[in-house]
């Protein structure tokens, strides 16, 4: 498959990487020099220096015939003008990242399509959506829903007191609720590691569960963790990404707000009807305190600086706050994600990009989810023909060492599968995999 992708920043890189896994043919365009220095040094991929809307820039990334085409430079009527030219010099199907939310509107997509434009993407409206599921599930630290929340991955860090601690994966079968549990990756040392029958749960281990919509409380009371009802959250940054994730928030939760620009304070509280909006600077400490800091339930910090978001979320950790949420631009953070103290790391740039790796997988694949720190994707396939994935119980399918079945969901019903059980045609797979497990897996389900 033949990819080119105009806009090599974080996104962009984060794109080609995940394809690179696959042997993908992948092309990237961008105006900095230096950026495309650093891609060519760590992808396998052709890089093009210039203008993604220059039809000789086009024509020279062979555009004609090309399978995909995505425009996610940091100018939004850049993309929309590369992808409209790219659909008309022959690319099959073109994407477009956007930061207008009216473009984003069901009743407005007619008029992108009309101009050739198959998909938008809005970075900002996407981690706006990570951020609510995360406080509804304020427990865990990464919450990924399938179907509406019947089937859900949780993460979480364990600690010492915890009973899993030094057990086997083995020993944990007897427990009833292992019939709608599972454990389905272990984070150790920055390892992502797929858990069979032996492995034994360490401290400090960041494990990832699955289980039915009921399961997911039984799963804290099996941890043994505090049960905290979220009313009260504080909001630090001021641009459309806090005002995005307050929009969506403010109907469910008491929501303050503090940015230091006047104006825009000014805007923002026109247009939020059940936040307050507070004008002053966000790393005083002491005025987010006389703010009410020290009675917030959560926190979530989304300043354009990465390194003051995780710093006032620590302090905001260290005045009581339960749960803590950092938006991140640096990639390298993300890695560190499960040690750096603060509950939850996001950055917008790669849940966009986890969301449109789904068009470019074989086989028929409804989602994809990347895992923030971790080297491993989810991926949800349906069951379209009748195979030998039909035909056999899972543990005869010769399926790759790293890649596990977590959850099958079968119309309402969901099961949690072990090698005995048979697949069914229109069954929704839920599939956690490593970097490299793909192809064998696209083989299975194609």
């Amino acid at each position: 498959m033949n990819i080119v992708i105009a806009g090599a920043g974080d996104m962009g890189y984060h794109l080609a990487e995940q394809l690179s896994y696959e042997n993908q043919d992948i092309t990237m365009i961008d105006l900095d020099k230096d950026v495309l220095d650093n891609v060519s040094s760590h992808l396998d991929v052709m890089t093009i220096l210039g203008d993604a809307t220059s039809l000789e820039i086009l024509k020279t990334a062979n555009i004609r015939g090309t399978s995909m085409f995505m425009a996610v430079t940091t100018s939004e009527k850049t993309n929309l003008l590369a992808a409209i030219l790219a659909k008309q010099l022959g690319a099959k199907r073109v994407i477009a990242r956007v930061r207008n939310h009216d473009y984003l509107a069901e009743e407005n997509k007619i008029y992108f399509q009309n101009l050739g434009i198959d998909n938008l993407i809005s970075p900002t409206m996407l981690c706006s959506g990570e951020i609510f599921r995360m406080i509804k599930n304020s427990t865990f630290t990464d919450v990924f829903e399938f179907e509406g929340g019947k089937l859900n991955v949780v993460g979480i860090t364990l600690d010492q007191s915890c009973s899993l601690v030094n057990k086997e994966i083995s020993e944990m079968k007897n427990d009833p609720i292992f019939e709608d549990v599972k454990i389905i990756a272990i984070v150790r040392d920055q390892m992502t590691i797929i858990p069979r029958g032996n492995t034994v749960i360490r401290n400090n281990d960041h494990v990832f569960f699955i289980s039915n919509k009921k399961a997911v409380s039984s799963i804290v009371d099996l941890l043994g963790q505090q049960k905290v009802t979220i009313k009260n959250v504080m909001i630090i940054g001021g641009d459309d990404m806090a005002f995005t994730t307050a929009l969506k928030l403010e109907n469910d939760y008491r929501v303050t707000l503090v940015h230091k620009d006047k104006e825009r304070c000014k805007w923002l509280s026109e247009r939020l009807h059940n936040t307050l909006v507070i004008n002053g600077d966000y790393k005083n400490i002491d005025l987010l305190i006389e703010e009410g800091l020290e009675e917030m339930e959560a926190f979530i910090s989304l300043t354009e600086s990465s390194e003051t978001n995780i710093i006032t979320s620590l302090s905001a950790k260290n005045h009581g706050v339960y749960k803590t949420i950092a938006h991140v631009d640096t990639r390298e953070y993300i890695h560190i994600s499960h040690s750096i103290g603060v509950d939850s790391l996001i950055n917008k740039k790669l849940v966009a990009a986890n969301q449109v790796t789904r068009y470019f997988r074989k086989g028929t694949v409804e989602a994809v989810s990347g895992i923030y720190g971790v080297d491993a994707e989810i991926i949800q396939y349906v069951i379209t023909k009748n195979n030998r994935v039909t035909k056999n119980p899972l543990k005869s399918l010769y399926f790759p060492n790293t890649a596990i079945v977590a959850g099958v969901i079968r119309g309402e019903e969901v099961f949690i599968p072990n090698g005995d059980f048979i697949l069914k045609m229109d069954d929704k797979v839920i599939v956690l995999a490593l970097p490299g497990a793909e192809t064998a897996l696209e083989k299975l389900f194609h």
